[in-house]
């Protein structure tokens, strides 16, 4: 005969009398509270349980760290006899007391606010109705430090992940065993919109409270932050945080994959007997917790010891580059944005490294036209400069790409290959035509030459410097510019002005060229970090690195522009603060390290 309603009935009790045999109400008449049947973090800060009472709870060491998030996947579908439902332990692990709950979404409206961050999920789709389901995830609150679950504090979602649902779960965390606490860092993947009116949500509630006294410093995990606008780098990152520490801010994610499993098969269950599985596989994490926390704490101590020296190198090499004015100036500005940071975030605005982009080609450029021109100097002067400079790109990169090509090359890449050069070479012509005017080199009369012929850019090498960039099947790589000509060249000629432009735009060019090399050597750092040392077959690590050799191409360009371009620099009389800014680029500048994708390093 079945008795597999028996057999759930008999598991539904024996988990329940474990628990109570567990918290010590074994042969007792006095009755559990809220959350009295389930474990929780024997390292976080308890008042009474852990901390003695007499102590300075103010300390930073004594804030409280918790994390907040929400899981889609731990669903339930509605019930059909929902009034023969027997309840053994409703609110006694870590869901919530399910009538208590229900009277709050009953008397709480939801107030669907705009997020003034990126678009996140988490807002957009807040209000998100599933008709199919009776709770569409579960909301939790955990410590951030060792990922205990609060107890008491996890709830179902009706839609989506709305604030009034978080707001309870909140709550009641905080309000378990964290009397005389002050502080407490709260984690959330988007702080930065939930946190701007909790205090006017909570204190429009008669069933949720939050002590005034409590000060909630709001964060947002290292990982997420990154996902944010820039301004919640600062705002929110543990990094800004004093005493959050350097350890996982999305622990609860880790949580998720292990309940997960159990979430599965209470998808169908009845509701207590989904609340109680749920309770029993939570509790079960903790107690995992809490047996492995003496061996886990003694590894994060030993990493801790091992870090700090180097971190504390870091600040030292920062700090010896300061003034002593610099330094008090920058310990009282710290000191206030830490105390304004929780009422006005944007205080924090001050650790922002504030980065000015170098300016480029086009910006100086356009730079150059808007300024009033020069006495002496031509129209389109600071055009034809930078046409000249795009065209000598040009013919670099052409050439390095025929190389790249080869002989053995199809007919069809030679024959774009050949119709390119012709491209170039017609644009090449067409400079050097301009070139007569713009150098002042004017033909004696009687001459039959044209002045593309009489001033080839070979014209301005010297006998010694002609073979290396003289080329016989394609555009020269030379073109007639004050650079080529020389400072002293110029100055006889009356080209002084041109000269400078020039300068000017090849500031920018650099400014180019090192922005391109940048993101080359960045993307060639994450390919190594992602694709090769992750490829295991031979055609995965045979295309892995052929887009290693894409990147060492695009780089070779990149370091080839710019040494040219400093060249130039020098040919110009650049002077010493411009040569000290943009140096010779070495073979080993181009090195990549993997260790800068590295989250953890302790100098980032």
């Amino acid at each position: 005969q079945d008795r597999y309603r028996e057999l759930l009935r008999v598991a539904r009790k024996w988990r329940y009398l474990k628990l109570l045999k567990w918290n010590g109400f074994r042969g007792t008449t006095r009755s559990a509270e809220k959350g009295g049947l389930a474990l929780f973090c024997a390292a976080c800060p308890q008042p009474g349980i852990n901390v003695d009472t007499n102590e300075d709870l103010d300390h930073w060491r004594f804030t409280c760290t918790v994390v907040m998030d929400g899981n889609f996947k731990a669903q339930h579908m509605h019930e059909r006899k929902s009034e023969d439902q027997v309840r053994l332990m409703d609110g006694l692990g870590y869901m919530v007391s399910n009538p208590n709950y229900a009277d709050y979404l009953k008397a709480t409206p939801h107030i669907a606010e705009k997020s003034t961050c990126n678009n996140h999920r988490a807002i957009s789709q807040a209000n998100a109705a599933r008709g199919k389901l009776h709770a569409t995830g579960i909301g939790a609150t955990a410590c951030a430090w060792h990922g205990c679950f609060y107890p008491h504090c996890v709830v179902d979602f009706q839609k989506g992940e709305r604030q009034l649902n978080m707001d309870y779960s909140l709550a009641n965390a905080l309000g378990y065993n964290m009397e005389g606490i002050k502080q407490v860092v709260c984690f959330y993947d988007i702080n930065c919109s939930y946190m701007t009116n909790l205090w006017k949500r909570v204190g429009q509630s008669e069933l949720i409270d939050i002590p005034l006294s409590l000060r909630i410093i709001p964060g947002i995990g290292i990982w997420h932050a990154h996902g944010h606008k820039k301004e919640c780098y600062a705002q929110y990152a543990p990094l800004f945080i004093k005493g959050a520490g350097w350890v996982d801010r999305e622990i609860i994610e880790t949580l998720w994959s292990v309940l997960n499993v159990a979430s599965t098969s209470a998808r169908r269950m009845t509701s207590p007997h989904r609340q109680e599985l749920l309770d029993f596989q939570m509790n079960d994490s903790n107690f995992m917790k809490m047996i492995r926390i003496a061996d886990s704490l003694s590894q994060k101590l030993k990493a801790a010891r091992a870090a700090a020296p180097l971190a504390r190198q870091a600040y030292i090499k920062l700090d010896e580059a300061l003034t002593a004015e610099q330094r008090d100036s920058w310990r009282t500005q710290e000191i206030r944005a830490l105390q304004d940071r929780v009422t006005d975030p944007s205080a924090m605005d001050i650790f922002e490294v504030q980065l000015r982009a170098a300016p480029t080609v086009r910006a100086i450029e356009l730079t150059l036209l808007e300024e009033p021109r020069p006495s002496g100097s031509l129209h389109g002067a600071a055009s034809w400069l930078a046409r000249g400079l795009r065209l000598e790109e040009a013919i670099t990169s052409l050439h390095m790409d025929r190389k790249d090509v080869g002989e053995r090359a199809s007919e069809l890449k030679k024959l774009a290959m050949a119709r390119r050069a012709d491209r170039i070479s017609s644009e090449q012509s067409g400079f050097i035509a301009d070139a007569a005017i713009y150098l002042k080199l004017h033909l004696e009369a009687g001459s039959n030459t044209s002045a593309s012929e009489s001033i080839q850019p070979t014209a301005f090498l010297d006998a010694n410097s002609e073979q290396d960039y003289a080329s016989d099947d394609g555009p020269q790589d030379k073109l007639p510019l004050p650079s080529t000509l020389g400072i002293d060249a110029c100055r006889a000629r009356g080209l002084q002005n041109l000269a400078e432009m020039e300068l000017k735009l090849r500031t920018g060019q650099a400014n180019d060229a090192l922005h391109g090399l940048r993101l080359t050597l960045a993307d060639k750092a994450a390919v190594f970090r992602g694709v090769v040392r992750t490829a295991k077959s031979y055609s995965t690590k045979t295309r892995a690195w052929d887009m290693i050799c894409t990147i060492n191409v695009s780089v070779k360009k990149q370091a080839t522009i710019y040494n040219r371009c400093r060249d130039a620099m020098v040919a110009l009389g650049a002077g010493a603060d411009i040569l000290g800014r943009y140096q010779e680029l070495h073979k080993e500048d181009l090195a990549v390290q993997t260790a800068a994708f590295s989250q953890n390093a302790q100098e980032h």
